[in-house]
């Protein structure tokens, strides 16, 4: 998922003189590989102490994954930070589904944390699950398991074969934003099916989307009340039944805080933006197009 990274710019005094000089500390990025896919040519590369995923540019600070070489396990981009504290509302998922790759973040969080679940991932580009496997220490396995196909269809197959999941992220992206396809209201409809009892969904989006309010509305329409996190990124927290209160949330961010402060989480911060719900919506519904 993209996410803006300012680049650090110090002050330098020199030989007791007070003289700022605006210097970057940061050298051009170190091109790691390079490969074509249909969705745009896929970049791996290191900037600034950390190993980045980007579509066709390293110098566009939108970036898709970025993990940092001295502390991988650090959740390095707010919006991760915010999608685990999905935690605080389902504190103990036994199987969560994910929607998008990139360079494994999340997947590689949430199996530290949640020994006995399993981690269903879906990704439609090949390359980026390559590029997750060679560069990012991304292993799938028994309770890691990637399947590598479009994340509508996979959901649409979970609903005809009545599978069941506790937690379903939401977290795919092309070059410019989420596919149409995944947006729509039928295509929550599906999420919604196959959500298990106090089964939740965690999508991330953006706060500066032109269709935020028509995102809102639709959310609001197949989920009733959602969560509404905030920092940079919107994250949607919504759930099939209903959602819990803050004393709740609370009492499981308390639970969860000595696991997830080392991976640089500010337990307090991520409570607080559980204070807002959005009720509802009046913005046009998204939908899938009408056959011709």
């Amino acid at each position: 998922m993209p996410h803006i990274r300012p680049r650090l710019i110090f002050p330098l005094a020199i030989g007791g003189m007070a003289l700022l000089l605006a210097l970057s500390i940061q050298a051009e990025p170190r091109l790691l590989h390079s490969e074509p896919s249909p969705f745009g040519q896929v970049l791996v590369f290191e900037d600034n102490g950390e190993r980045c995923l980007n579509f066709n540019s390293m110098t566009d600070l939108g970036r898709q994954t970025c993990m940092d070489l001295q502390e991988p396990d650090e959740l390095v981009f707010s919006y991760t930070r915010m999608m685990i504290s999905a935690l605080f509302v389902n504190p103990a998922p036994r199987r969560i589904l994910i929607v998008g790759l990139g360079g494994a973040t999340l997947q590689k969080a949430l199996a530290a944390l949640l020994p006995d679940a399993t981690i269903d991932t879906v990704e439609i580009d090949p390359a980026v699950a390559r590029v997750a496997e060679d560069y990012f220490d991304y292993r799938p396995g028994p309770r890691q398991r990637l399947f590598v196909e479009d994340g509508r269809a996979y959901i649409e197959n979970a609903r005809r074969t009545g599978q069941q999941y506790d937690m379903v992220m939401l977290d795919a992206f092309d070059v410019d934003y989420v596919p149409e396809h995944l947006m729509t209201v039928e295509f929550l409809e599906h999420v919604k099916a196959i959500l298990a009892k106090d089964g939740i969904v965690v999508a991330n989006t953006f706060t500066n989307s032109d269709l935020y309010e028509r995102e809102s509305a639709t959310y609001a329409h197949v989920f009733g009340p959602f969560f509404n996190l905030r920092q940079g990124n919107r994250v949607i927290v919504a759930a099939r039944d209903t959602l819990p209160g803050m004393d709740a949330i609370r009492s499981n961010a308390k639970a969860w805080k000595n696991k997830l402060e080392p991976l640089s989480v500010d337990v307090e911060q991520e409570t607080d933006r559980y204070a807002q719900r959005q009720e509802k919506g009046s913005a046009d519904l998204l939908r899938d197009p009408k056959p011709q």
